[in-house]
């Protein structure tokens, strides 16, 4: 069973994707038909997400959604759905799934557009990850005025998506000298360690020793996480960041 904080990293994994087709809708047209290759994709990335960080039970109660609406009236039926009143956002918790409605009303059958809550910032502020917003994966922030209200997935951490307790850090391994980047693509034992970590660290990433546009893409995602600037580049600061920094 997943955690809250297992959805949170395959979601800013995705950080920075852009236009369709891309993975997400990819993902999601192999197993719904091709008609979805060029659709709206907001709820098919909090599917995606999900299917990828071994949430899929506690995110989708009613199964994999492309239509908002009837993700949200999924939490419904199962008595996990919440208003989005101002007090009801600041009670909000990182890894709920939180719907929106341009509209400014609190209907479920006005939902626009849905994401993932990844901070609570008060005063009825949410910091979100959301996928199809101007066609990429980016961080918002959004009020409760056109906040609908949000699901609260059943996370394995604990009921109510509470996010697992942070793991402590490792010494890092020996920084191996020279700055991993690309172009052209880097290939080594040490990118293959670095994968690896990130791997643990919960990103979706493929160990395979070759530092290409998906390693760079979880590079700049993790850089930005860890408050490092944001370069896409392995040096000595990422480096020592992947292991002795607290897994969340």
């Amino acid at each position: 069973m997943g955690t809250a904080s297992g959805m949170l990293a395959a979601a800013r994994a995705s950080l920075g994707m852009t236009g369709r087709p891309n993975t997400i809708t990819r993902d999601y047209a192999a197993r719904h038909g091709g008609e979805f290759l060029r659709a709206a994709w907001c709820d098919m990335a909090v599917t995606y997400w999900a299917r990828q960080s071994g949430n899929r039970a506690a995110v989708l109660p009613g199964g994999d959604r492309a239509y908002t609406v009837w993700h949200a009236q999924d939490f419904q039926k199962i008595g996990r759905w919440h208003t989005g009143t101002t007090a009801n956002v600041d009670r909000a918790r990182p890894g709920d799934i939180v719907f929106f409605d341009w509209g400014a009303s609190n209907s479920v059958g006005a939902i626009d557009h849905v994401g993932v809550v990844e901070k609570v910032l008060g005063g009825g502020r949410l910091q979100t990850i959301e996928g199809n917003t101007g066609d990429a994966v980016k961080r918002r922030v959004r009020s409760a005025s056109v906040i609908a209200g949000y699901g609260r997935p059943a996370y394995g951490s604990g009921d109510g998506g509470e996010p697992a307790p942070p793991k402590p850090g490792t010494p890092a391994p020996r920084w191996p000298g020279r700055y991993i980047t690309q172009p052209p693509v880097m290939v080594g034992d040490d990118v293959r360690q670095w994968q690896a970590r990130m791997r643990e660290r919960g990103w979706h990433i493929t160990v395979d020793g070759a530092y290409g546009p998906r390693s760079e893409e979880v590079c700049r995602a993790f850089q930005e996480e860890k408050g490092l600037e944001v370069d896409g580049i392995v040096g000595p600061q990422t480096w020592r960041e992947a292991w002795e920094s607290p897994i969340t």
